[in-house]
């Protein structure tokens, strides 16, 4: 049996078993059909491993709301007729779900159908639950719900991308001489994994720097790499990363800031930043001072709600305050958990 990627397959799979299984059966139906949500195919990193348990042949199949009192019936005939393998691969026909395109936005955002997305909406979204919802593949779209909305949630809007942006640099300016400081104290341990900290910030800002969504732990080196940055940066990262002695750390993790101050006025949104680092006070080791940078990118925000926001503390969007799953898992609850806490913070 040849390996095929989820995004292959499960195009063909809606090709010659979805499409003429509709055709025949609902004939006057308009319907959209995609493979999105969770798994390793819908960003394309399958491998031959990731057969081993939930993938296989599936969509998601769409249909109106004025339609969607068919979904249970569809959903049973469609099992009825779904071959048992397809491609020599095994086919579980409850993996394919009819739904409707709200109630799939609601379950993957935890935001009520119908309801307009404010901006601070988008600080409650994990971007691995972003990237569910606008990768993967689109396979039909009789009425075009299903693109527009995944055109709309194709990036964060311009002030959103600003605060997460001074966010980000904040969470580095908080900690660059923390890993040096507990360095010089001789904690080479505690340093290290400050370092590495400082690591995974430095990558989560690149993927801003970059407008593209970065995707949770398991993909997170992966997608890096296919960042335009990724090849000037993995060495001194890695350099960070497997350093032994802070000093190799600092020297490594000094190159990438000049890196990402070359990235940050390459955007335009400020003013220019120092293009080399410098001492932190009187001590006698150098820092990039993040929250200087982080200040001038929030001055530029004009929503005023988001502008409040920042004006309190930059804490971020979910990804940046929690690296808790289950907390990332989005509902209703969460999102009313994370709203007080950034009314709280706004009031600070």
């Amino acid at each position: 049996m040849v390996f095929i990627q989820g995004i292959e397959l499960c195009r063909r799979f809606h090709a010659e078993v979805v499409e003429p299984f509709m055709s025949e059966t609902y004939p006057s139906l308009s319907y959209s059909s995609a493979l999105m949500g969770p798994g390793s195919e819908v960003l394309g990193y399958d491998t031959e491993m990731s057969t081993d348990h939930d993938w296989g042949p599936r969509i998601f199949l769409f249909l109106s709301q004025q339609d969607a009192r068919q979904s249970q019936h569809i959903q049973a005939s469609l099992r009825e007729r779904a071959p048992r393998q397809f491609y020599g691969f095994q086919v579980d026909p409850d993996k394919s779900v009819v739904t409707t395109v709200p109630r799939f936005i609601e379950g993957c955002l935890g935001i009520s159908a119908g309801r307009p997305i404010e901006p601070v909406d988008w600080l409650t979204y994990p971007s691995q639950s972003l990237l569910e919802l606008t990768r993967g593949a689109v396979y039909r779209d009789d009425h075009g719900e299903l693109s527009a909305v995944r055109q709309q949630l194709e990036y964060y809007p311009h002030d959103i991308w600003l605060y997460l942006l001074a966010s980000c640099w904040k969470r580095i300016g908080q900690e660059e001489h923390l890993m040096l400081r507990a360095g010089y104290a001789g904690d080479e341990l505690g340093s290290a994994i400050i370092a590495s900290r400082l690591v995974r910030d430095i990558m989560s800002l690149c993927f801003l720097m970059e407008r593209q969504y970065a995707p949770y732990p398991k993909w997170f080196g992966m997608a890096f790499k296919q960042l335009k940055c990724s090849d000037e940066l993995m060495p001194s990262l890695w350099s960070a990363q497997t350093a032994a002695a802070w000093r190799e750390r600092e020297h490594a993790l000094n190159k990438a800031y000049r890196h990402l101050s070359d990235m940050h006025n390459k955007l335009g949104i400020t003013d220019e930043i120092p293009a080399d680092v410098s001492y932190f006070h009187d001590r006698p080791f150098k820092v990039m001072n993040g929250e200087e940078i982080a200040s001038r990118i929030a001055n530029q925000i004009e929503d005023p709600v988001i502008r409040r926001f920042a004006g309190g503390r930059l804490i971020g969007s979910i990804d940046q305050i929690t690296d808790n799953t289950d907390f990332r898992i989005t509902n209703e609850w969460i999102r009313k958990v994370l709203m007080t806490v950034y009314l709280s913070a706004e009031t600070e």
